[in-house]
């Protein structure tokens, strides 16, 4: 698992826009990742659940480390790739995730043509799904 200042080279969001805590590489197109949903996150609402819109986040920015990793930014400096989310398609919210649950996210990219990636993501907690959805991702070159 990549954590810390490691996960930090891979993706270009800071705190408190960081919406992953660990990342597991599966192969060159999937992923897993985790976050604990804390009382600092950005998107916790009053009744202290993560709005929907922090899951599609979670899944984009496990997407974007992902790609920061095939394009080995663990191995140069500078800054790391640049996706952008062009198009949100099928999203499901299944429930709210709740402080302090951990959220396990895998996604797996599909069909990619030039900058554009199509990916797929499935949130659960424990062994509950709780949220799924598609992005089409542009990288910046």
């Amino acid at each position: 698992m990549i954590r810390g200042k490691e996960l930090l080279r891979l993706i270009p969001q800071r705190k408190p826009f960081v919406m992953i805590d660990a990342l597991g590489v599966l192969s060159p197109t999937s992923a897993t990742s985790t976050l604990l949903v804390r009382p600092s996150n950005y998107f916790l609402l009053p009744d202290s659940t993560l709005s929907e819109t922090a899951l599609v986040e979670h899944v984009a920015q496990t997407c974007s480390a992902l790609m920061g990793y095939k394009q080995g930014a663990l191995d140069r400096e500078g800054e790391p790739p640049v996706g952008l989310i062009g198009e949100v398609k099928h999203f499901e919210s299944l429930r709210r995730v709740r402080l302090g649950e951990r959220v396990r996210t895998q996604v797996s990219f599909g069909f990619t043509f030039g900058n554009v990636t199509i990916a797929n993501g499935e949130c659960r907690v424990d062994n509950e799904v709780v949220a799924r959805v598609q992005l089409k991702i542009f990288m910046q070159s």
